[in-house]
């Protein structure tokens, strides 16, 4: 066959789409997609559903293990205030119907001292519930033991397995308080007092006991108190009546040595009559020297100026004489004016007039000057008058001064004797009203409703708590599910081929899981099964993806090894044989598999053998029978296969077979274990990228890819292998048309047709 020599075409450069960028998805914004989360549940309900049940199971079992606990409860009634006997409000402390005052009384009832008593009655620190010695020791104690392992060694003290009494009442009286339950009912002044215990009738009888203890402890403590005023008081009054006594002795003594009959009387004598009169006369002559000195400061200021400067002053101008010659003046002058416009200046009448005008003036100024005199006279002697009031006024003071001091001494004297006699007469009746207050004491609270045994347990509610067990259980199995999904980071489908790998998918290939199928030659031998359509799909897109120069030379690589890049690179050159002359090489010389797979010997000629130049094209290519694929194999393995591969001659080996063939079709090593695959696929057309789906982390997978992307080679796209196509279809939705087509129902996964089912 004579063919002319051809040349290896680069692939043309891609298109660019968000799709074949080599960006993957995972790096773009995740959405919260509620159809994942459950499509993640339908995938692994049967987990979710046994995980549920199983702590359903588990928390049945421990609650109907468990020791039921029954709870009694007796009803209080706080009183708000107490029965007042006696008025001894003094005797006690203030009591409030507060807040406050019922929580008081609630805490009291939770008391450490409260309990002891409680515990002491009804000896329950020989009881078998309280008593530690009487119960089962814990699982470890027990396990110590029966294996003879030393407890002191491990820092258990021998006194921690045989406490004394002290300790054993701390036990009870701590297992007590926390087995008490005390809850005042809101806006009411009662309070409910439980109990729990396993014996109902042990509930009531404590419950019971708490109360009464809770009544007799407050009268005894009330008792006590009364108690301490009544001797208190008793005390007092020995010393207070010793001061009464002293202090009327004194007083009397005070009245004969003053030789004082009544002070009140004295107050009343002419004494103080004389200096409330001169207190009135000195302020009457106080208010006419102020009204004095008033006058005589307006005329003081003026000096001996002339009579005419006193006209500003409203003392001299309202004075009713200079009134009458200011008026006689002003007459005068207007006669004048009237003159003087009918005559002239020596005119006898003018003449008149102005001698009237002068005598005028002349009477103003003596009666302004009397005026003056006279309002200083008057001053003077207002002030002699109130220095003589007020020196008699001093006088009869020093005289009511004296016996104002004999008062003031002898009202300290009464004072002391009604306020002793006071102070006795109110501890004498308070000591009379404590003595019979202590025979006659209210109760700070009765029981409304006593405890009685309860017929049902109080917990544990065993349906209550295994509902919300197997709630739980559901909940926590459903956030396992999407936690082991979420850490799952294999590639499923091809939607995640397309988001996590940024590579468009050729085909999804079925799992295969049938023994006796030769799944390197499925295509051929069961060319209508399922897996025979999706090579048939990948020859498709590989054909589909460079038109206009057709692929020549494809390898066929994976990211790491059991993947079935051997099985889709055997099955594709199958199918490309159908219509092309094909060629399969053995490119992984590190670990053949394809010459074995067709019957061939480990050392016959292969590619290596082609490349060193030890056997001609004839001698290492043959013919698969049955059809038109012709396989070289690996040969020979070299000692150092990437050498041969980095060679010149392994390049010209290359060009010679793809004169020989239209198609070139080679089975590499995988990417991420060694370099061969990214060496031979630089003399390639295209690279197809398999993936086994559910097994290969999309990270590895990622990583290889960017490998082959370094290495400046086209990817032509990525064949899912290994895909359980009825899982996908149950919880992905992505491949619909399988079932919906019947392939698996009239063909199966591997070829075959089956018979019908008998109608």
């Amino acid at each position: 066959m004579t063919t002319k020599p051809r040349s290896i075409a680069p692939a043309p450069a891609p298109i660019p789409n968000p799709q074949l960028t080599g960006e993957p998805a995972a790096r773009a914004e995740e959405t919260f997609d509620l159809l994942e989360y459950w499509r993640t549940i339908a995938n692994r309900k049967w987990s979710i559903i046994g995980l549920t049940i199983a702590i359903t199971l588990l928390a049945a079992l421990l609650v109907y293990g468990m020791q039921p606990t029954y709870r009694s409860t007796v009803t209080l009634l706080i009183e708000g205030q107490k029965n007042k006997v006696v008025g001894i409000e003094e005797v006690y402390s203030g009591i409030s119907a507060n807040r406050e005052y019922y929580q008081t009384q609630a805490e009291i009832l939770k008391s450490r001292e409260l309990a002891a008593k409680v515990v002491k009655a009804l000896k329950l620190a020989t009881h078998p519930e309280f008593d530690p010695r009487q119960q089962t020791p814990p699982f470890w104690k027990a396990w110590l033991g029966s294996a003879g392992i030393d407890a002191e060694a491990l820092g258990i003290s021998p006194a921690d397995s045989a406490p004394g009494e002290d300790a054993i009442n701390k036990q009870v009286i701590g297992r007590f308080q926390r087995q008490l339950a005390v809850q005042p009912v809101r806006a009411s002044q009662l309070v409910k007092v439980g109990f729990d215990s396993y014996n109902p009738e042990l509930a009531a009888k404590i419950a019971n006991a708490l109360a009464d203890a809770y009544i007799e402890s407050d009268l005894e403590a009330r008792y006590q108190m009364t108690q301490k005023a009544s001797n208190w008081l008793s005390e007092r009054l020995g010393g207070l009546r010793q001061k009464v006594e002293s202090a009327e002795r004194a007083l009397q003594q005070y009245r004969e040595r003053e030789r004082i009959v009544d002070v009140k009387g004295v107050a009343q004598s002419g004494a103080s009559r004389q200096l409330e009169q001169l207190t009135t006369a000195l302020v009457d002559a106080r208010n006419r020297r102020n009204e004095a000195e008033n006058r005589y400061n307006q005329i003081r200021g003026i000096g001996r100026t002339p009579a005419a400067s006193y006209g500003s002053v409203p003392a001299i101008m309202n004075n009713t004489l200079v009134v009458q010659m200011r008026t006689a003046e002003a007459d005068a002058q207007r006669k004048l004016s009237e003159l003087s416009n009918r005559y002239g200046r020596e005119h006898p009448r003018m003449v008149q007039a102005q001698g009237e005008l002068r005598a005028a003036r002349e009477n103003t100024r003596r009666a302004i000057e009397t005026v003056v005199a006279s309002i200083t006279r008057d001053y003077e002697v207002a002030r002699a008058n109130e220095a003589s009031i007020e020196r008699s006024l001093n006088q009869s003071k020093s005289e009511i001064q004296n016996l104002n001091r004999k008062e003031f001494q002898l009202g300290i004297l009464e004072r002391e004797v009604a306020a002793n006699k006071q102070l006795y007469d109110m501890f004498l009746g308070r000591f009379k009203e404590t003595s019979i207050a202590g025979d006659l004491q209210s109760t700070v609270a009765r029981v409304v409703d006593p405890a009685i045994p309860s017929a049902t347990p109080y917990k544990p509610n065993k349906r209550q708590t295994v509902l919300i067990a197997m709630v739980a259980g559901l909940f926590v199995a459903v956030m396992l599910a999407l936690l082991l999904e979420r850490l799952d980071s294999t590639v499923k489908t091809s939607h995640d081929v397309e988001n996590k790998l940024g590579l468009p998918v050729l085909a999804t290939l079925p799992i295969m899981t049938e023994r006796k199928v030769k799944f390197e030659r499925i295509f051929e031998q069961n060319p209508q099964a399922v897996f025979s359509e999706g090579i048939r799909t990948a020859r498709t897109g590989i054909m589909l993806s460079s038109i206009d120069e057709p692929h020549r030379v494809l390898v066929v690589t994976s990211s790491v090894p059991g993947e079935g890049k051997t099985t889709v690179s055997t099955n594709l050159a199958l199918a490309f044989a159908q219509t092309k002359r094909v060629v399969l090489v053995d490119g992984d010389m590190r670990r053949p598999t394809i010459g074995k797979l067709f019957g061939r010997e480990a050392n016959a000629p292969g590619l290596s053998s082609l490349v060193a130049g030890s056997a001609p094209a004839t001698e290492c290519t043959f013919k698969v029978e049955g059809t038109e694929l012709y396989v070289i194999p690996s040969g020979p393995i070299p000692p150092n296969p990437l050498e041969l591969m980095l060679s010149k001659r392994f390049e010209e080996a290359l060009h010679k077979l793809h004169e020989l063939f239209d198609m070139v079709i080679i089975d590499s090593p995988p990417v991420q274990l060694v370099s061969d695959s990214m060496v031979i696929a630089r003399h390639c057309t295209g690279v197809v990228f398999v993936v086994k789906a559910d097994d290969t982390p999309y990270q590895v997978a990622r990583n290889a890819v960017k490998r082959l992307r370094q290495a400046q080679v086209h990817i032509v796209g990525v064949a899912l292998n290994q895909l359980d196509f009825q899982r996908a279809d149950r919880y992905y939705g992505e491949y619909t048309g399988h079932s919906k087509y019947g392939y698996k129902r009239y063909y199966g996964a591997y070829g075959g047709k089956k018979r019908k089912a008998a109608a």
